[in-house]
């Protein structure tokens, strides 16, 4: 099965740059499932490249807790969260991510804001046909032109690096609950306030839009956790 291919990373460079992009591009959108087991040779034929550059990127991705090396079979994989990991990912997003969105206010041109009311519109077409992909796809691109525009390289890695985490278990969440339950996102306020030039108001909303995203993966992670009679009888209510 392919779970990636080169062509996710796009653009030119260096072949180890591009595998790094394309696995990184894939575990965003959540297309290497958690705790699936992958060798690196199924990854670089997939890739369509030899193993020393995934090899290389393998490795930056462990570094950034992306992926993890199982010592049983030598084998990667997304490693499993827990409610204690979800809770500082929590922390940390709601940290980074709003500040992004508040530095980017004054930088933010027509053309940005443009791209954010098309990217949001395909994220409810998306929502509308259940299709969990595409709304993946929207979402990122929807975040990650605001924190583009920020200027901050720095605060921008490490909102990628805490997306390169959650990706894979956002595309469970949405898996297990449809697109039709998830809730009402904060894209129209952003939009609004950034329009206004007020980045205390872009903040307070992007904080709950990290929020309310992380608190569904969080009800998942601990729905897991409970015995099976005591998750029916919930379910029953």
């Amino acid at each position: 099965m392919s779970v990636v291919s080169l062509d996710t990373a796009g653009g030119d460079g260096k072949v180890h740059d591009q595998v790094y992009d394309a696995l990184a591009d894939a575990l965003i959108k959540g297309q290497i499932p958690p705790l699936n087991p992958v060798s690196l040779r199924t990854l670089a034929a997939n890739l369509g490249v030899s193993p020393m550059p995934v090899r290389e990127a393998v490795r930056r991705l462990i570094a950034e807790k992306a992926l993890e090396l199982q010592a049983s079979n030598k084998r990667l994989r997304v490693p499993d969260l827990t409610e204690k990991r979800v809770l500082q990912l929590m922390k940390a997003r709601e940290w980074v991510e709003p500040e992004l969105a508040a530095l980017a206010t004054p930088r933010m041109t027509k053309d940005a804001i443009r791209r954010l009311r098309d990217d949001d519109a395909k994220l409810m077409k998306a929502l509308s046909s259940g299709d969990v992909g595409g709304y993946m796809q929207a979402n990122q691109d929807f975040h990650f032109c605001i924190y583009a525009q920020a200027d901050a390289d720095l605060f921008y890695d490490l909102a990628r690096t805490l997306w390169l985490q959650v990706g894979p278990f956002m595309r469970v969440v949405f898996g297990r609950l449809g697109t039709v339950q998830l809730p009402k996102d904060h894209h129209q306020d952003m939009i609004a306030a950034f329009e206004s030039g007020d980045p205390e108001a872009v903040r307070v909303s992007m904080q709950a839009d990290v929020r309310e995203g992380m608190e569904m993966m969080l009800d998942v992670i601990r729905s897991r956790a409970e015995p099976e009679p005591k998750r029916r009888r919930a379910q029953s209510k």
